[in-house]
């Protein structure tokens, strides 16, 4: 259990629509390692994102157990959970979800508004995290100066800014071309292999899946290991 980063135990998630119960995971077990590549992928509306959202303590699962990092955070109230993200959590989206009128300094900032952190200390770590993006001399400019890629790349930088040991991503290449979706697999993978943060990816991509060291399907709430 200490070399877990992830358990998740007889998971079972049901949406309510209309009046009606829809399942979308059922008593689904997982465990994945501290400093794991993950891939999950699967058919669209399989539950994918649903898992990670749970993992990510952004949902709440209608029973069963979530544990990340040694916390037990499907019983964690709203502001324990919110802090526990806080610390814990880096998140990075399919469209990349930046402010417009903030600029990439300011979006990758955000994270740290929730610490403890003073202002030079938040600096330091906005100008290190866009370091490794290679983002440095992008800093001052808004998102809608920056290409899709280039978004991307901020996203990842706001992600990391809090030196969070899990990083979870919706489809970070769903909405970039080739090159830039190879170069944003790149800095994922540099996240886990470098940084050691244990990294789990959604995507229907077979090339970004290929980056991860595991992959597993989802399909009716089932996961199974993919073929070797």
């Amino acid at each position: 259990m200490a070399d877990l980063a992830v358990r998740v135990e007889k998971l079972t998630k049901v949406y309510g629509r209309r009046g009606t119960e829809v399942p979308v995971l059922d008593e689904l077990d997982l465990e994945i390692d501290r400093g794991e590549f993950l891939a999950l992928m699967g058919p669209s509306g399989s539950g994918k994102t649903t898992l990670l959202n749970l993992i990510g303590g952004l949902d709440r699962p209608t029973s069963g157990r979530v544990l990340v990092l040694g916390e037990e955070i499907s019983d964690l109230g709203e502001r324990s959970l919110t802090a526990w993200r806080a610390r814990h959590v880096g998140f990075i989206f399919q469209f990349y979800h930046l402010i417009p009128v903030l600029t990439a300094a300011q979006n990758v900032e955000l994270p740290l508004l929730l610490t403890g952190l003073s202002g030079s200390e938040r600096r330091d770590r906005v100008a290190f995290a866009l370091d490794i993006v290679g983002l440095t001399d992008r800093a001052t400019h808004r998102p809608g100066e920056l290409s899709g890629g280039q978004q991307q790349r901020v996203a990842i930088a706001r992600a990391l800014v809090a030196d969070p040991e899990l990083i979870l991503a919706d489809e970070p290449t769903g909405d970039l071309d080739a090159r830039s979706a190879q170069e944003v697999l790149g800095l994922i993978k540099r996240l886990n292999g470098e940084f050691q943060k244990t990294i789990i990816i959604v995507t229907h991509d077979p090339h970004a899946a290929a980056v991860a060291s595991r992959t597993v399907h989802l399909d009716k709430g089932v996961l199974a290991e993919a073929p070797a």
